[in-house]
C-alpha cells in the first residue's frame, strides 16, 4: 500500500516553484512574480494551473530549464528592488508629500496639470537665490529636483486624493443620522450639461457641506435624465438614501415637475415622503425683479444710457476721462446683467453717483434724455436705488455656505416686516430708511419750498413688493410648524407638527406616549428629546442652491476654453478637491500605493 503524503507538503511553499513557475511566498500566500496575483492554497496543482493558463507566452519564451530559471531570478530581483524602492519611498516621503501638496495647490487654484513642471522650475530658481548661503543648499536643490511633478504625476495624484476624499465622504454619510441634497444643472464651456450634487450632513460635531459629484449629461436634461444619472451614482457609491430628508432645487420644471420631475421620480423610487424646497435666493431675486411697469421703465432707461456709454469703446474712454477730469472717484459705469443677483443694485448705485457727469456727457454727445432732469422720474429712480440696496443687503445676508434653512426663512420673514416699516416711513415722509431719496427730497424742497412730491405712489410700489414676497416662499411657510418645533418644542402641539418627513421618527409611538403622559412633565422631556433629533434633521436641510452656484463658478474656472477637453473624471476630481472641507492624507495614500502597486511589466 502506497504511503500517504503528509498534509504539510501540500500546505508549505516549495522553493523550486520559484524557478519552475515564477512564484514566491509573501505573507502566507504564494504570489506570482509575473502578474502579482496571490494564491492562498499552496498546492502545486493550483500554482501550475495558474502558470499554464495565465502565462503561456512566458512558458513558451522561456522553456523549462536554465533559461526559465534565469528569467525567474531576474523577475525576483526586480520585485525585490521595486519593493525596496517603495519601502524607502514610504518611509522617507518628504519629497512625495511635497509632491502631493504641490498637486493639491495646483488643482485648488484651477491651474492645468502641466503647471507642475513650471512650479518645479520656479522653486529651483527661487531656492538657488534664497538658500545661496546655506551649507545644505545642494541637498535642498536635489530634493526639489527629485520631487515628481510631471503632468501625469499631478493628474494621478489628483485622482488619488479625490478618491480618498470621496471614500471619506461616503463613510461619513453612512454614519450620519440624516442628510439633505442641493441640486442644480448648468452648461460648461464645451456645451456639456453638468449636474451638481451637494450634500449636507453631520459628521461628529461638524456640519459638512460637500460636493458629492458633478455628473455629466451627454444628451437631454429632462427630469428622467437627471434622476437616472443621480440614481446610478447613488447605487455605485452606496449612498444611504433611506436617510435623505430634503432636496433643494432651482425650481425648474425638470426638477419639480408634478409627474416626471426629478423630485417626483425620487419620491416614487424611494416610496416615501421627501421634503422639497425651491431655492429661497431664486425666489427673492424673482420678487426683486417684479417692480412694476413704471419702475421697469426707469430701469430700462438706465440700461440704455449705460449701454450707450460703456458698450462703445470711444464713449467709454471719453466718459472715463471726464470722470477723472472732475475728480470723480469711480472709474466708470457698470454693465447690467439679469442673471447676476446683485447686478441691478450695483448698476443703479453707480449711476446715481455719476449722474451729474452722465448728464454732461450726454449733452456733449447731443443725446437727449429729458427724464434725467425730470423730478417725477428722479423720485422713482432714487427710490429704486435705495430699495435695490435693501434687497441686495438681504441677498448677501442669505448667500454663503452653511446657512440653515431656519436662518434663511427668518431672514425673508424679517424683511417682510421691514417692508411694512418702509411703507409707513414713506407715507409719513420721514424717509429714514431711504437715504438717496431723502437727499433728493431735501434738495428739491430747498430749491422750491412749495413743491409737492408724490410719495404715495412710492408707498404703493413698496406695498406691491410686499405682496409679491407674501405670495412666494410657499414651502417655507407651510413647514413653519416643523421648523418651529426645533426652537420652541414646548409651545408646539404634536398633532400639528408633521414629523413623518424625518426618517426614523415613529409618530405613532410618540402620539401614543403623549396621550398616556398628557398630565406628566415627562411629555415635555420627550418633546425636547424629539426636538433634539429634529434639530439635526433641520440643520442638514438646504434652503438655497448657493452651494451649487458656487460649484459652477469653480467649474468655469477649471474647465476653460484652453482646457475644454478635460475628461469627466479629471473634472470631477478637480471639483471635489476645490470644494471639499476635508484634507487629503498623503501618508495613507502612499501606503496604499505601496500595497497595491503592480510589481511587473504588463508585457508578461
Amino acid at each position: 500500500m502506497a504511503k500517504r503524503k503528509k498534509v504539510d507538503e501540500y500546505r508549505t511553499f516549495q522553493q523550486d516553484w520559484t524557478d519552475e513557475f515564477a512564484f514566491v511566498e509573501r505573507a502566507g500566500s504564494a504570489m506570482c512574480l509575473i502578474c502579482s496575483d496571490k494564491i492562498a492554497s499552496m498546492k502545486r496543482s493550483n500554482i501550475k494551473r495558474h502558470f499554464d493558463t495565465r502565462h503561456a507566452a512566458f512558458a513558451s519564451k522561456y522553456p523549462a530549464g536554465d533559461s526559465r530559471k534565469k528569467a525567474c531570478q531576474e523577475l525576483l530581483s526586480r520585485v525585490e528592488a521595486s519593493q525596496q524602492q517603495l519601502r524607502v519611498w514610504t518611509q522617507q516621503g518628504d519629497g512625495n508629500s511635497a509632491s502631493f501638496a504641490a498637486a493639491l495647490a495646483i488643482v485648488k487654484n484651477g491651474k492645468p496639470f502641466t503647471d507642475g513642471e513650471f512650479a518645479k522650475s520656479f522653486m529651483l530658481d527661487v531656492a538657488n537665490e534664497l538658500y545661496a548661503n546655506f551649507s545644505d543648499k545642494d541637498k535642498i536643490i536635489k530634493q526639489i529636483k527629485d520631487m515628481p511633478l510631471s503632468a501625469r504625476t499631478v493628474h494621478d495624484r489628483t485622482i488619488m486624493m479625490s478618491n480618498q476624499i470621496e471614500a471619506t465622504q461616503v463613510k461619513d454619510l453612512n454614519a450620519a443620522q440624516f442628510f439633505s441634497l442641493a441640486l442644480d444643472e448648468s452648461t460648461d464651456v464645451s456645451n456639456l450639461s453638468q449636474f451638481s450634487v451637494i450634500a449636507r450632513y453631520v459628521a461628529g460635531d461638524t456640519i459638512r457641506e460637500e460636493s458629492l459629484a458633478v455628473l455629466p449629461l451627454k444628451g437631454t436634461t429632462r427630469g428622467e435624465d437627471l434622476f437616472k444619472s443621480f440614481n446610478e451614482f447613488a447605487k455605485e457609491k452606496n449612498l444611504p438614501m433611506d436617510k435623505l430628508v430634503s432636496v433643494c432645487t432651482d425650481g425648474a420644471p425638470c426638477m419639480v415637475g408634478k409627474n416626471r420631475g426629478f423630485v417626483a421620480l425620487l419620491r416614487e423610487h424611494e416610496k416615501r415622503r421627501i421634503l422639497s424646497f425651491h431655492c429661497i435666493l431664486h425666489q427673492e431675486a424673482l420678487c426683486a425683479q417684479m417692480c412694476g411697469e413704471q419702475l421697469g421703465e426707469v430701469m430700462s432707461l438706465v440700461v440704455r444710457v449705460v449701454n450707450f456709454i460703456v458698450a462703445r469703446a470711444l464713449n467709454d474712454r471719453q466718459f472715463k476721462a471726464l470722470l477723472e477730469e472732475v475728480g470723480n472717484s469711480y472709474p466708470g459705469l457698470l454693465l447690467h446683467s439679469n442673471v447676476r443677483w446683485l447686478s441691478r443694485g450695483k448698476v443703479l448705485s453707480r449711476f446715481a453717483a455719476c449722474l451729474s457727469e452722465i448728464r454732461t456727457f450726454l449733452e456733449r454727445k447731443n443725446v437727449e434724455h429729458p427724464e434725467l432732469a425730470d423730478t417725477e422720474w428722479l423720485l422713482k429712480f432714487y427710490y429704486l436705488v435705495d430699495m435695490t440696496g435693501h434687497l441686495n443687503h438681504l441677498n448677501v445676508k442669505m448667500q454663503g455656505v452653511g446657512n440653515t434653512i431656519f436662518s434663511l426663512q427668518q431672514a425673508v420673514f424679517a424683511f417682510e416686516n421691514r417692508l411694512e416699516l418702509f411703507i409707513a416711513d414713506i407715507e409719513t415722509g420721514r424717509l429714514l430708511h431711504f437715504e438717496k431719496l431723502a437727499e433728493f427730497k431735501d434738495a428739491c424742497i430747498a430749491s422750491d419750498p412749495d413743491r409737492h412730491l408724490h410719495l404715495q405712489q412710492l408707498a404703493g410700489f413698496t406695498s406691491n413688493l410686499l405682496q409679491s414676497f407674501k405670495a412666494r416662499f410657499g414651502e417655507f411657510r407651510e413647514r413653519t410648524p416643523l421648523f418651529k418645533f426645533i426652537t420652541h418644542p414646548h409651545e408646539c402641539a404634536v398633532d400639528i407638527t408633521d414629523l413623518s418627513y424625518i426618517p426614523g421618527v415613529s409618530v405613532r409611538d410618540f402620539e401614543l406616549q403623549a396621550a398616556d403622559l398628557k398630565a406628566s412633565d415627562l411629555l415635555e422631556r420627550q418633546k425636547a428629546e424629539l426636538a433634539s433629533q429634529h434639530n439635526v434633521a433641520v440643520l442638514t436641510m438646504f434652503g438655497s442652491t448657493y452651494a451649487c452656484e458656487q460649484s459652477f463658478s469653480h467649474l468655469k474656472n477649471i474647465k476653460t476654453n484652453v482646457r475644454s477637453r478635460l475628461t469627466d473624471g479629471s473634472l470631477n476630481a478637480c471639483m471635489k478637491l476645490n470644494l471639499t472641507s476635508y484634507q487629503p492624507d498623503y501618508k495613507s495614500i502612499r501606503i496604499l500605493i505601496c500595497v497595491s502597486s503592480p510589481q511587473m511589466d504588463p508585457q508578461y
